[in-house]
């Protein structure tokens, strides 16, 4: 038997599997068993207020499940699979959601996705339910982009890790809200917004850093994504360059470019694409005795670019003050 298979086993018998999207890599449950979907919230130490993803093989499993409207219809069509989770009024049988309340943290929506990983693929085309899947390491911490980092992570509360090598995208997916008539981001992501504007015609309307935020879909907590390093961010290079210096230059940097400034270690992430790839594993790196504070120098909020910010911002949440 191969690893997907086992994989498929494993699943089937309501047990948990960590597995590589083009995002991050997923701690997976079949969807539709809350007794599996449990283990998810244990194994994460996850609060059941944060509902999960659900990641399907492709748009036409989605039917029964969730409600694809015209709108949802044409997203999928252009971006799936990929870095796209649409959330949507869940489906009923029977009287009762096809998606159990424990998934969709109690609200009659569900976030449902395709990823654009084949081994993800493979695992999801060869079951007869979806997989329910929010970021495979503990609740809170820094999301993981390889399976080190669920093994260093999670360790043994993992019954396998599927290994597909490094995600290719290195953010979360983009969460757009298509359960009422007007469309809004609830996350960015992988996808840009500007590409979901540009599809549905629209502007998307979102809340940003102004927390409290309803939680709607995943990562909209306003902490979240925290190395246990304190994480300080930053509009300009000279802003960064003075919080340096009066740490006398006891700090890693964090930054798409390089410029001069007093630090312990510069980490150059590049632009656009690159940034985000290489944003979660940066900040594991530098979550390590002696880095002293991360001080991040935050992208203009377009294209990926975005998302980053969002990450960095929630990052330096949970430390500000400390």
């Amino acid at each position: 038997m191969d690893s997907v298979q086992h994989a498929q086993t494993l699943l089937r018998e309501g047990r948990l599997v960590a597995f590589p999207t083009e995002t991050v890599y997923g701690l997976g449950a079949r969807a539709d068993h809350p007794e599996a979907v449990a283990g998810i919230f244990q194994a994460k130490r996850r609060p059941t207020f944060d509902p999960l993803i659900v990641h399907f093989a492709n748009a036409a499993s989605v039917e029964g499940w969730a409600r694809m409207d015209p709108r949802a219809t044409r997203l999928a069509e252009r971006f799936w699979p990929g870095p796209l989770t649409m959330v949507l009024k869940r489906e009923h049988q029977d009287g009762a959601p096809r998606v159990p309340d424990l998934v969709t943290s109690g609200l009659d929506t569900v976030g449902v996705r395709v990823p654009d990983q084949p081994l993800a693929l493979a695992l999801l085309s060869g079951l007869e339910f979806p997989v329910a899947a929010p970021s495979a390491n503990p609740f809170g911490y820094v999301s993981p982009t390889t399976a080190q980092h669920v093994r260093d992570g999670l360790g043994e509360e993992v019954d396998l890790i599927l290994d597909g090598g490094p995600c290719r995208v290195g953010l979360e997916s983009t969460i757009v809200d298509l359960s009422s008539p007007t469309a809004r981001l609830l996350r960015p992501g992988g996808l840009p917004r500007e590409a979901l504007e540009a599809e549905l015609d629209q502007a998307l309307p979102w809340d940003g850093f102004r927390p409290p935020v309803a939680t709607l879909a995943p990562g909209m907590l306003e902490s979240h994504y925290s190395p246990h390093v304190g994480v300080e961010v930053f509009e300009t290079p000279a802003d960064l360059t003075r919080r340096a210096e009066e740490l006398d230059g006891g700090c890693a940097i964090l930054s798409g470019e390089r410029f001069h400034a007093p630090c312990l270690e510069f980490v150059e992430l590049g632009q656009a694409a690159s940034m985000a790839v290489g944003l979660f594993s940066a900040l594991r790196r530098l979550d390590r005795p002696g880095s002293g504070r991360i001080l991040a120098l935050l992208p203009p909020p377009v294209g990926i670019g975005l998302a980053v910010r969002d990450r960095l911002f929630r990052a330096a949440r949970s430390r500000m003050g400390a």
